[in-house]
């Protein structure tokens, strides 16, 4: 791994992640998750702050040792977090439908098997459960798909692999769940890079 993607790229992705235009929607997403919680690239903890009292306990997936180590720092004692030092796509280490909410923000643009990571999130999510999600991807005119085509290709690369095209509706059914809830949207800032879907699934 290279100095900038270890060191570097972290510090990169903590900064840009904490957009003010950002926030609104980490309080009305992640506000809704009960019970035990999977968090599928727990990142840098900004999500921390705007769990309620609802949730009992967070699994935080993330690779990235740098990455932890600011979220630690924004723990709180009564709401305990076990980090998974893995991929998403990863075989977990729980069990089938042990998990009440599972919660993807702005994460799904760069796990590299984004089916695989879905699927293992659906093994583990009990049958009642929800999957919360809000992330950026593929824009439905044409002229901002073809700007995301052309750009995602140098963004990959700068961006620690993330994606400006993925069709994150399409990629969350095919993993086997029925989105019940979804709004879309830009939000502020350069249209390629801002198209958002946030929603709620279940098993399908």
């Amino acid at each position: 791994m290279s100095v900038y993607a270890k060191y570097v790229l972290p510090r990169v992705l903590d900064l840009a992640m904490r957009n003010k235009d950002l926030t609104p929607l980490r309080q009305i997403w992640v506000a809704q998750a009960r019970g035990e919680v999977l968090e599928l690239g727990i990142g840098s903890g900004l999500n921390l702050p705007f769990y309620s009292s609802e949730v009992r306990g967070i699994y935080g997936v993330e690779p990235s040792q740098e990455m932890q180590r600011t979220a630690r720092r924004r723990l709180r004692p009564e709401r305990p977090v076990k980090f998974l030092s893995q991929s998403a796509e990863d075989r977990l280490p729980l069990t089938e439908a042990s998990i009440d909410t599972v919660l993807s923000t702005w994460t799904l643009c760069t796990i590299s098997d984004v089916p695989r990571a879905l699927q293992e999130a659906r093994r583990v999510l009990k049958p009642a459960g929800r999957f919360i999600f809000v992330e950026h991807g593929h824009s439905p005119d044409a002229r901002v798909e073809a700007w995301q085509n052309r750009l995602n290709p140098v963004w990959k690369h700068i961006g620690g692999g993330c994606n400006l095209n993925r069709k994150i509706v399409e990629l969350i059914e095919g993993a086997g769940f029925r989105v019940i809830e979804l709004k879309t949207e830009y939000l502020p800032g350069p249209r390629p890079m801002t198209y958002t879907y946030q929603g709620l699934a279940k098993k399908a």
